[in-house]
């Protein structure tokens, strides 16, 4: 039986959605505040919705766009700020100075590639 989607989720199952480990999981809570896991007695970790789509952004940041956690720190933080959510994405990408200083060109073209790929499968 599926859990619905406002559900709390342990940590046990967010690991094992996300084909992580756990101690994985207590790490990043440790380098990205933003992860914010309701503690319950014993010290059981309950992940809300928010937290497993965070957890699968910085995933994807770190394992599949080959940022630094420094640099996923960073991009998430550059976010917040600009009012940016996770699940929304602009139309053509606006980059301070300083966060082209740290991007290389070829990031951008496979953003801006995935970007269209995304807007292309929308469409269908």
């Amino acid at each position: 039986m599926d859990k619905k989607q406002q559900a709390f989720r342990s940590i046990t199952e967010v690991a094992k959605t996300l084909a992580l480990p756990s101690h994985v999981l207590r790490f990043w809570e440790t380098k990205f505040t933003q992860i914010e896991p309701v503690k319950r007695a014993g010290g059981r970790r309950y992940y809300r919705q928010k937290d497993v789509e965070l957890i699968c952004r910085i995933k994807s940041l770190l394992y599949e766009e080959g940022y630094t956690i420094r640099g996923a720190q960073m991009l998430l933080k550059e976010e917040k700020a600009a009012g940016k959510n996770v699940d929304s994405l602009p139309e053509e990408p606006t980059f301070q100075a300083e966060t082209q200083s740290y991007l290389s060109h070829a990031i951008l073209a496979e953003l801006k590639s995935i970007r269209e790929e995304i807007a292309d499968i929308l469409k269908a």
